[in-house]
């Protein structure tokens, strides 16, 4: 058994030493012909990154000619399938630029957009790639509104708005865990703005009150009153859009406590 696997470890060696040199030549060869029909079929065996060299290489020499559209087309889905997705979507853009009246056309506007919605990184990293994919996935959308890929890209859409509602609502719970409380409080009315269909919203607009108490309880005295005034008001808010909602309770406190404040306030003053 174990002069067969040794064997076979050789033989495994050896076919890939003879499938690099055969690679080789091809890349050498001065017909881009050879060339063409070998990357065909590197690509039809999913051996993408060979394929991509010879698609590239030839390139130049193609465009113009009826090769040339499949080149480009499918010099993008190999750069795409080896995950280098910045530069398929514009692989894909310069194809369906350069190819408008093509019949693959409207596959390639959406893998451009499809491209940068895969390039983008978790919530918690710059979002720039996933405002780009949803834009784009929205134009192809009103291009093509009865696209084969329209389940597909109204997907994307949605998923990349939860991704940066995630990002919205992390950015400014961060400034509150960091007590910087007027700053949360910017942050979280905006985020209630832009997003107010998020299921972050309950949330948010609890902490908006959370928020608003612990700003006043550090204020200077002068700005008190008008503090604890703003945490009534903002639980008033809270409570007729959420009567039964999670954090009632402990909104109830801030509440409770923000109106004795006031109160006495309002005694001292007269």
């Amino acid at each position: 058994m174990r002069k067969l696997s040794v064997a076979s470890y050789f033989l495994v060696i050896l076919l890939a030493v003879a499938a690099c040199s055969k690679f080789r030549k091809i890349e050498k060869s001065p017909d881009w012909r050879v060339k063409y029909e070998a990357a065909m079929v590197y690509y039809d065996k999913k051996e993408y990154y060979r394929a991509s060299v010879l698609y590239e290489q030839i390139l130049p020499v193609v465009r113009g000619l009826p090769e040339g559209e499949k080149v480009q087309f499918y010099l993008a889905y190999c750069q795409f399938y080896d995950k280098l997705y910045l530069l398929a979507s514009e692989q894909f853009k310069t194809f369906y630029e350069t190819y408008g009246r093509s019949t693959l056309a409207e596959e390639a506007r959406y893998m451009y957009a499809y491209s940068q919605y895969a390039s983008s990184p978790d919530a918690n990293l710059d979002q720039t790639n996933s405002i780009n994919s949803m834009a784009a996935m929205q134009e192809f959308l009103n291009r093509y509104p009865n696209s084969t890929f329209r389940e597909k890209a109204v997907e994307v859409i949605f998923t990349t708005q939860a991704k940066l509602e995630t990002k919205g609502f992390n950015n400014a719970y961060q400034y509150y865990r960091m007590r910087s409380y007027k700053a949360a409080i910017v942050a979280l009315n905006n985020f209630k703005n832009n997003f107010p269909d998020s299921h972050y919203l309950e949330q948010a607009s609890f902490l908006v009150v959370s928020a608003e108490y612990k700003l006043a309880q550090q204020s200077i005295y002068s700005k008190q009153a008008e503090r604890y005034k703003a945490v009534v008001d903002h639980y008033k808010e809270y409570i007729d859009k959420y009567p039964e909602g999670k954090y009632l309770r402990e909104a109830e406190k801030f509440y409770t406590d923000s109106l004795e404040k006031l109160s006495k306030f309002k005694n001292t003053n007269t």
